[in-house]
């Protein structure tokens, strides 16, 4: 089955479990999917787990591949991560860093330093290709990191809070890349977010986690619901539409007193 398919999955810290038997619907190819959920529901751990960045158990299958039966070096050129911040110390140039990258995916032809180019003017940020990433800003270097995912050529990509660092502008332009990419890549895509908005307005699918359990899965419009942002925020909200016809939350209050 194409897509990607989480079964009973365990995953989480030495002495901490924060996910016990998580299961999850197929999620798409060819589409955004968004992780939705409080601090510490389990969203970058689940990110981490599907990435064998954490020790995991249960069935994690992709396009009818059971990726935990892989090779480490066999799921890496399928699966690219790519964390809240880039590593600290690694003294190459933007460009340096993209062509190293798509190097190392194992699967690299032709011109690297081309096509390493020519993802950094799809992003935006060719004028950054001779700058040092310890040279770059926040947003920068969360840019350039997606530049080294996207060049990789995943079939799965992993997303975390690839928006945090970005002004609206950017926040926009980098959704908008990501869900052509995605597209025309036909691959399966997962990014954490905590803008709820955001995933109303770009994401095709989502899923919303608290304390590690799967609360809903679907259509995003489905998925954020004044129920689920109850249960999993603890707000009173509701789903509106703007005077364009677009879904946004209003939050009203809370359940509780906090």
């Amino acid at each position: 089955m194409d897509g990607l398919a989480v079964s009973d999955l365990r995953s989480g810290y030495r002495q901490k479990k924060v996910i016990d038997g998580l299961t999850i619907p197929t999620l798409p190819r060819g589409k955004i999917t968004t992780l939705l959920g409080p601090n510490g529901c389990g969203k970058s751990t689940l990110l981490r787990a599907l990435a064998s960045l954490n020790p995991a158990q249960g069935s994690i299958c992709l396009n009818g591949e059971e990726l935990m039966a892989l090779p480490t070096a066999a799921r890496a050129q399928k699966v690219v991560y790519l964390p809240q911040s880039l590593p600290a110390g690694v003294h190459l140039h933007a460009l340096e860093s993209v062509i190293v990258a798509r190097r190392a995916s194992g699967n690299s032809t032709g011109n690297s330093e081309a096509e390493a180019y020519a993802i950094l003017e799809k992003l935006g940020v060719a004028h950054l290709a001779m700058h040092y990433l310890e040279e770059l800003s926040g947003g920068q270097k969360q840019l350039i990191g997606l530049a080294q995912s996207l060049i990789r050529q995943p079939e799965l990509l992993l997303l975390d809070e690839p928006l945090s660092a970005l002004d609206l502008n950017y926040q926009f332009h980098v959704m908008d890349i990501v869900a052509r990419e995605t597209r025309l890549r036909n691959i399966v895509t997962v990014v954490v977010v905590h803008d709820i908005n955001i995933a109303l307005r770009h994401a095709h699918y989502a899923v919303m986690l608290k304390n590690g359990a799967l609360i809903a899965s679907g259509e995003p419009g489905a998925v954020v619901s004044p129920a689920n942002l109850a249960t999993v925020y603890g707000v009173r909200g509701r789903v509106e539409r703007c005077s364009q016809g677009l879904p946004h939350v209003v939050v009203d209050g809370l359940t509780t007193q906090q």
